[in-house]
């Protein structure tokens, strides 16, 4: 097969991918949390595969829960009394990170899910693109929260607390904290002022959702923090024509995220949504899956001549 073709074959199947994306983040959702009957028990599961990562921000406390959430898990061993370096951890988020960037968060993660569910609710809306430097802010948590206070303050036995996971994180109360609560008296009747506190945390988020497009992916997540950094280097990544492309700024003024992709088609805050894919009106927006640039082709070409014209004519 000719590789033009088969290039552009992967193309639209790419872009079929991104019309359903809703339908994917629900079964990504789905996937993550498979164990539904144990809400009803109040209690987790906790077989061989809950040792392994999950992509998204899904709590290891959630009663339903396939897998881990790799945030809790490398935090779990930062704080051990036995901490050396963890391989795997580092090592499962590194390869998430190559292959998909933050891609990730726009379609795998069930609390980037549930905050575009939220924003969909009909309320006025409001933009956050004065606000670009709060994204600064999970950096900041990553190093000081993750990393830098387990390492540095334990306890007696040389163990840390995982200060994200019970101080900040709003999806531990949402899948971990409520649902067990509900279905057990005895946890009910042990709740205090980190659960208020947690629970203000969430509903916070809950409202700051409805209002503006995912706060807290931008603000706060640190799993969107170290995706962030493969943006640039991912193998599923987003390129622009730059022969299609006439500025119409369509693109930049759909985005949710505060991004231009016409002029940085690796920004950090890039979640590959396709919504800017969806208003170009040359198509010169597009998904590229690999290391290389994509090589313009013959068919490639003419067809830019061809667009080229009819914008002249126009």
């Amino acid at each position: 097969m000719d590789n033009s073709k088969h290039t552009k074959k992967i193309r639209e199947r790419l872009k079929n991918l991104f019309t359903s994306r809703n339908t994917i983040q629900a079964f990504a959702t789905f996937l993550t949390n498979v164990h539904l009957p144990n809400f009803l028990k109040g209690a987790l599961y906790n077989g061989k595969v809950k040792q392994v990562c999950v992509p998204g921000l899904n709590c290891y406390s959630c009663p339903a829960a396939t897998g881990a959430c790799p945030i809790g898990s490398f935090q779990a061993v930062v704080g051990s009394s036995k901490f050396n370096f963890s391989y795997y951890i580092t090592g499962i988020l590194i390869f998430f990170g190559i292959m998909f960037g933050r891609f990730i968060c726009g379609f795998f993660c069930p609390f980037g899910w549930l905050q575009d569910l939220l924003h969909k609710i009909p309320t006025k809306k409001f933009s956050t693109k004065k606000l670009k430097f709060m994204c600064c802010i999970k950096y900041g948590i990553l190093v000081i929260a993750v990393i830098a206070l387990p390492i540095l303050i334990t306890n007696d036995a040389g163990i840390s607390i995982p200060y994200f996971c019970k101080y900040i994180c709003p999806q531990g109360i949402l899948e971990g904290g409520i649902p067990l609560s509900l279905a057990s008296g005895s946890i009910r009747a042990a709740l205090g002022a980190l659960f208020r506190w947690k629970f203000l945390i969430l509903a916070g988020m809950i409202v700051l959702s409805v209002l503006f497009y995912r706060p807290f992916c931008k603000w706060l997540c640190l799993l969107g923090a170290f995706y962030s950094l493969f943006n640039r280097f991912s193998l599923l990544n987003y390129k622009v024509d730059k022969d299609k492309c006439i500025a119409c700024g369509k693109c930049s003024r759909v985005c949710k995220m505060d991004v231009d992709i016409s002029k940085n088609t690796a920004h950090t805050e890039c979640i590959r949504c396709g919504d800017c894919i969806k208003v170009c009106p040359t198509k010169a927006i597009f998904i590229h899956w690999g290391s290389t640039n994509p090589v313009k082709t013959k068919e490639n070409k003419t067809s830019n001549q061809i667009g080229d014209m009819k914008n002249e004519s126009i």
